[in-house]
């Protein structure tokens, strides 16, 4: 059986496994509900008097930093704990299908809520001239900026058996991805740390390279970014896993 072949099969067994339980369409709902909140009530949607979505993507590396980690925290910890993890290493695949295999799956999940957000299109354009190219730039960095912290997810999820554990280590991780970059804290650092070492922490901060795609600008160096840290962090999780199995 080819790579794709294990890899597709692997996706197909985690997708439907999400669907198997009411806790994908909880996540679903909830995800929407606040979505449309922080859009229309806490982003000031109305008041800003633009046929625009900024007040909808600004808020969504906040949003991801919860719900992200909740999707992503099951991915290898419930493997673990359950003891299916070294029966799916046994199968006739290898461990970097199945992270993969896992990754797609999960994303695809993310995709779909993502997905169920055109109502807030469809209202923009319904109230105004809406420009569609900062809001198809938007939903592309938004994809990736959840694929990062899936990523991350992912790797905190092989560590441990434990999902909460899991759970908190990846928002710690994102949070600081956050922070990175926001003035307060580069401002800290600047007064006992040289400019250049400044400069590297601020430089994995995800929310410069988000900011882009909202504003529409698909720059190749943004996109480089978060599939490095996708790249990144499933090459660890590999690590992860193969030390398990080494074990």
């Amino acid at each position: 059986m080819s790579a794709i072949a294990n890899i597709k099969t692997i996706a197909k067994r985690e997708l439907s496994g999400y669907f198997a339980s009411p806790v994908a369409y909880v996540f679903i709902v909830i995800f929407l509900l606040m979505i449309g909140f922080f859009t229309f009530m806490a982003g000031g949607f109305f008041e800003r008097g633009e046929a625009s979505l900024i007040s909808f993507f600004l808020w969504h590396p906040w949003l991801y930093l919860f719900l992200v980690p909740a999707v992503g925290m099951r991915l290898w910890s419930e493997e673990r704990r359950s003891g299916t993890m070294e029966l799916l290493l046994t199968m006739p695949i290898t461990a970097w299908q199945a992270i993969v295999g896992k990754f797609v799956a999960s994303w695809i999940f993310l995709a779909l809520a993502l997905f169920l957000t055109f109502p807030v299109v469809i209202t923009v354009n319904y109230l105004g001239d809406a420009d569609m190219g900062p809001i198809f730039c938007g939903y592309i960095g938004s994809l990736l900026l959840a694929g990062g912290y899936l990523a991350i997810s992912c790797m905190t999820s092989a560590m441990t058996r434990n999902q909460v554990v899991s759970f908190i280590v990846s928002v710690v991780i994102c949070l600081l991805m956050i922070l990175a970059g926001w003035p307060p804290v580069t401002n800290m650092f600047v007064q006992w740390a040289a400019p250049w070492l400044v400069n590297i922490v601020a430089g994995f901060s995800v929310m410069p390279h988000f900011e882009g795609f909202h504003r529409g600008v698909l720059d190749s160096r943004d996109i480089i970014f978060f599939l490095s840290i996708i790249g990144f962090s499933l090459f660890g999780t590999s690590v992860i896993i193969r030390s398990h199995r080494a074990g």
